[in-house]
């Protein structure tokens, strides 16, 4: 393994984990349109939050799998086919979800109730296949030495797949409740509060679930005892962290350590599936390894280069964006709620 495809790998765990940072709570926002809000004045307001980032947020994902074709196309080629629906159905849940923010401004109040539906089904949808997807893949995958899956339904919907679909679904629900919280002002505020104190109880429940599961089936503790074990901590630790700010009015605080969960989840399926990009469940010697599904080293080095030079400009652009559009939403400012 070279450093260029160590490199690579790395760079492509934290564009996942800066997508579920920053998407986390969009769908988390999506889903409260059903769940939270109680009239069209607090839907109104609760997608105001998201109206300016979310589009830039799903840039993320574009970059990972951009990423990912360039730098390992032996692992984007076994993945998106033998993964074929379970993405399709992703994609179909990013679509009815981009569209619902444009087509609910422009329909009349009579007819906005359809378009609250798909975004909060599309909003749904994603995270919880995202889980299917990755928790079926650190399980492993019936794969022959080519890299092509010839999985069954129960490879990729089984106890710990959906599981692992509940906790990440839960968790952006909860990310995106500090982040209505550290948003908003007026009735809403304090209720995305309250929903977040009474469902981290349901997480932890969860959690615990979920780290039974993988100890029993996966091989990361095996392999990997240390960062396995370190990084489930931080994920508990951080959740209580969240927790308790919820409780304390600590708004950026809930907001900003409920993200770093999501990110410390990406954390542990990448550290546990090193050095290997995609696991075989039938035959250890069929595992795809970073070192030998990337592309040349050319090729990698030129990405690089590019990688390094437009990294700080993006960042640097997100970071402008996430100021510009600082301030809460009032339920004041939203029209018909009152004055």
């Amino acid at each position: 393994m070279s450093s260029l495809q160590l490199f690579w790998f790395i760079l492509i765990g934290v564009l996942f984990a800066g997508f579920f940072f920053l998407e986390g709570f969009d769908f988390g926002v999506g889903m409260s349109v059903k769940t939270l809000a109680k009239n069209d004045q607090e839907k109104d307001q609760v997608i105001q939050t998201i109206g300016p980032v979310w589009d830039g947020n799903e840039v993320w994902l574009i970059s990972a799998g951009g990423a990912m074709f360039a730098s390992f196309p032996m692992w984007y080629a076994s993945l998106f086919s033998g993964y074929y629906l379970i993405l399709f159905i992703i994609l179909a849940g990013l679509i009815i979800r981009g569209v619902s923010f444009e087509f609910r401004s422009g329909m009349p109040e009579n007819k906005k109730w359809i378009w609250d539906w798909t975004l909060a089904i599309g909003s749904f949808i994603v995270p919880f296949f995202f889980g299917i997807l990755f928790i079926s893949m650190i399980q492993g995958m019936p794969m022959d030495a080519n890299g092509d899956m010839m999985a069954r339904f129960t490879d990729y919907i089984n106890v710990f797949s959906v599981v692992g679909g509940i906790a990440l679904l839960l968790l952006c629900y909860l990310h995106g409740m500090n982040y209505i919280s550290l948003k908003t002002t007026g009735p809403i505020r304090e209720r995305a509060k309250k929903y977040a104190q009474a469902l981290y109880w349901v997480l932890y429940v969860g959690l615990v679930v979920f780290a039974i599961l993988m100890y029993f089936q996966t091989d990361f503790f095996t392999l990997h005892p240390v960062s396995t074990i370190s990084l489930l901590a931080a994920i508990v630790l951080l959740t209580v962290a969240a927790n308790y700010c919820s409780y304390t009015n600590k708004e950026l605080t809930a907001f900003l350590t409920s993200g770093f969960t999501l990110i410390a989840l990406v954390a542990l399926l990448f550290t546990g599936m090193f050095p290997r990009v995609l696991i075989s469940s039938t035959n250890a010697a069929h595992d795809l390894l970073i070192a030998n599904a990337s592309s040349s080293p050319y090729t990698l080095k030129i990405m690089s280069y590019t990688a390094i030079g437009l990294l700080p400009f993006i960042l640097a652009y997100i970071a402008w964006t996430y100021y510009i559009f600082r301030k809460r939403v009032k339920h004041t400012e939203i029209a018909g709620y009152g004055e």
